[in-house]
């Protein structure tokens, strides 16, 4: 039989070419889905440090210029460890009362109880979430990962300020009182 005389020839044609065209586009999906769920991490946690969304911290490059008497917030200091990380964690400054614009040092204990080197690495929120964009530190533990020989104590600062904006914003006029939580986790260097 010849090839050209087959009326399925065309049809079987067609039928692979769309085939192909449609494993192309499910593969370009399929590509794309992988690649933004790689990128979704990093680009939440860039969207939460612009934004100051979820409680999310500021990095200040230096400080505040100006001080807003009248408007007092006590800073309250809480700190946990993650199971599978053998470090006791506590605030040894546990509160401070402070006005917008005023720099403030506060030291965290870091103490490795297990029997080997262990690297920690640390994340926090500010409670109210409201105050996360006017909450700017200048110098923290959390911006690098800790590592602790077997036994080892570190005294950890956390330097920052409270934007003087923060007592203008009609959202949080009302805020007195802020909590700054960190939680030490098992870094995967470790």
């Amino acid at each position: 039989m010849l090839v050209g005389k087959n009326p399925n020839y065309h049809n079987q044609i067609n039928l692979r070419k769309r085939n192909i065209k449609s494993l192309w586009f499910l593969s370009v999906i399929v590509i794309s889905m992988l690649g933004l769920s790689y990128a979704s991490v990093p680009l939440y946690e860039l969207f939460c440090r612009v934004t100051g969304y979820g409680g999310t911290t500021q990095i200040a490059k230096q400080e505040s210029e100006r001080i807003i008497n009248g408007h007092d917030v006590k800073i309250i200091f809480n700190a946990h460890v993650n199971p599978e990380l053998n470090w006791s964690f506590n605030p040894i400054t546990e509160t401070v009362n402070l006005l917008p614009g005023e720099q403030v040092k506060a030291i965290f204990r870091a103490t490795n109880l297990s029997d080997d080197l262990t690297i920690g690495t640390s994340t926090f929120n500010v409670t109210p979430q409201k105050v996360g964009p006017y909450f700017m530190k200048m110098e923290c533990f959390c911006f690098t990962e800790q590592p602790l020989a077997p036994g080892e104590s570190v005294d950890m600062p956390v330097v920052f300020y409270l934007d003087p904006e923060i007592a203008s914003d009609k959202n949080t006029t009302d805020v007195e009182e802020v909590v700054l939580s960190y939680t030490f986790f098992k870094s995967l260097q470790s």
